[in-house]
């Protein structure tokens, strides 16, 4: 009986109800893989082409109008532009994060593109906030997944941008560490007190809600993109005298990028020896 007791024997009725509850969770999978993935190319498509038909009008109508009232107005519809395109992306930043849970595969990545799609991104609302956003060009490639790290650097550079008043600067820059590569997102903004430090990558937390309209997900969102990549984020910051949060990623042996970056460093020790 012992030993019935830890062997149960299964009947065929038994069997055939737990190959169909197999089929059926599987299928419950599926639609529901099919479904996040319908939400995700309706918030990356669908629904940003209207949005910015909508940002490219404002930027018309900025052109043209001069009176005070109606400036006024314009400049109230172009920080509710971009909140939505802000949320937006975060939205579709979500999804992609509940797409690669568990499942994130690394492969090559040029950071060039990424930072040239950034700067055209982000450019505008820096400049209109008047900010000086400066993203240095690098040939690093590293191993990670292109819209996740997309993610990752937009939410950095968006969060700099927020915490930085007018005359201040943002700057984007990667450095060769060893076997991997630090990215570095700087701002002179009003930096975090030590005892926020730990508390920034919380979801929902922004430091100063009463002048902030974001959602408080941004750094969140790096945060766990992060973990997907298996990517260490780091930060250093001071009230008043700004942060600086830093990306490390792998670097990926490619002899382009082996030779890019042994033809710069040439070029840097003979403007030395100049």
């Amino acid at each position: 009986m012992a030993e019935n007791a830890r062997d149960p024997q299964v009947s065929p009725a038994n069997t055939g109800s737990t190959e169909s509850t197999a089929i059926q969770g599987a299928g419950d999978t599926l639609r529901t893989d099919d479904f996040y993935e319908t939400v995700l190319a309706m918030a990356s498509h669908d629904l940003r082409q209207p949005l910015q038909t909508i940002i490219s009008a404002q930027e018309l109508l900025a052109r043209r109008l001069t009176t005070s009232p109606e400036r006024e107005h314009l400049e109230r519809s172009e920080r509710a532009s971009a909140q939505l395109a802000e949320q937006l992306d975060q939205l579709v930043d979500a999804l992609h994060l509940h797409q690669s849970t568990g499942r994130t595969l690394l492969a090559p990545v040029a950071l060039q593109p990424i930072l040239g799609h950034l700067e055209q991104q982000l450019d505008g609302p820096a400049r209109r906030k008047g900010v000086c956003l400066r993203l240095s060009s690098t040939p690093a490639i590293v191993m990670s997944h292109a819209a996740l790290l997309d993610s990752v650097l937009r939410n950095l550079v968006r969060n700099a941008l927020d915490h930085t008043l007018p005359g201040g600067r943002v700057l984007v820059c990667c450095r060769r560490r060893g076997a991997a590569f630090r990215i570095e997102v700087r701002d002179s903004g009003e930096g975090i007190p030590p005892d926020k430090l730990s508390t920034v990558f919380e979801p929902f937390f922004r430091l100063n809600a009463a002048h902030s309209d974001g959602l408080g997900l941004g750094l969140f969102i790096v945060k766990r993109a992060a973990e997907c990549l298996g990517h260490r984020i780091e930060v250093r910051s001071a009230p008043q005298r700004g942060s600086c949060f830093a990306v490390m990623a792998q670097a990926a042996h490619d002899p382009l990028m082996e030779t890019s970056l042994a033809r710069i460093s040439c070029d840097t020790a003979e403007t030395r020896q100049v």
